[in-house]
């Protein structure tokens, strides 16, 4: 899924966006503006402008994700590499923002399923989310379209028009693929070896667990239950938690759209 989603966001930017500078938002709308004007390749700025992102994404939250995202945006950059030389399909501008926002939205929520990530801004996002009243969709949304803006100065003001339709196509088709944009998930986990799951949740994912009393309504015995919020980013290492200690443990997630109080602050696990 991984490989799929960074392969059709090449194909929505090289195929559809770049060739009609058409631009998205964050590391990418940068990385197409910064090709533009130097007349260096796409795929380079988008590997070298995500790199300090990496590095981010591992010390605060964990090596999975770094290495999914660093295997994603190493896919996009060679892809846009190679696709480069192709012609574009269209060169209406419209057409171009329609259809290469319904690509790249897609590929980007495949990988973000996948546990991964190809822009950077969305880390420092829930990491000034913290210091800042405001939320990560929130935060991204301002930031990108600070960078939608630029791109009229440089495109001129009609493709800037054309990219904030690109972009909010895109943000839909990334909403509609991954189920949501929200920050944090709400995890429940039935398990006889909980003990060792919380444990590890809260060593190696650096979360904070909560035990729950429960019944078997069918057995009628009782049962602890984990409980603990996450964000969606470290959904695919916790999944992958529980499935290394107990693959037959009942695991449930759902959306919450936010959180307050508690100690949801995240511990340091480097």
């Amino acid at each position: 899924m991984m490989l799929v989603g960074a392969s059709m966001v090449s194909v929505g930017l090289e195929i559809f966006l770049v060739p009609n500078n058409i631009i998205d938002g964050g590391i990418v709308g940068i990385s197409i503006i910064a090709s533009h004007l130097s007349g260096w390749n796409l795929g380079l700025f988008l590997f070298i402008l995500n790199l300090p992102f990496l590095f981010l994404g591992y010390k605060q939250i964990g090596k999975t994700f770094a290495l999914s995202t660093l295997f994603s945006v190493a896919v996009m950059s060679i892809g846009t590499n190679l696709l480069h030389p192709v012609q574009p399909i269209t060169i209406d501008p419209l057409l171009a923002a329609v259809f290469g926002g319904i690509i790249l939205g897609t590929g980007v929520g495949l990988v973000i399923r996948s546990g991964g990530s190809l822009d950077g801004t969305e880390i420092v996002a829930i990491l000034f989310s913290k210091k800042l009243p405001m939320s990560v969709g929130e935060i991204v949304m301002f930031f990108n379209l600070f960078i939608l803006a630029s791109a009229g100065f440089v495109f001129g003001w009609n493709n800037a028009m054309y990219s904030l339709i690109a972009y909010y196509i895109a943000f839909k088709m990334i909403d509609l693929t991954i189920e949501g944009f929200e920050e944090s998930k709400s995890v429940w986990i039935i398990s006889e070896r909980n003990q060792e799951i919380a444990a590890s949740i809260i060593n190696r994912l650096g979360r904070g667990v909560t035990y729950l009393n429960g019944e078997g309504a069918y057995t009628g015995s009782e049962k602890k239950v984990i409980f603990c919020v996450i964000t969606r980013l470290e959904e695919a290492k916790l999944k992958s938690i529980v499935d290394e200690i107990d693959p037959k443990a009942f695991l449930a997630v759902g959306n919450i759209h936010d959180v307050k109080g508690g100690r949801f602050k995240k511990k340091n696990i480097h």
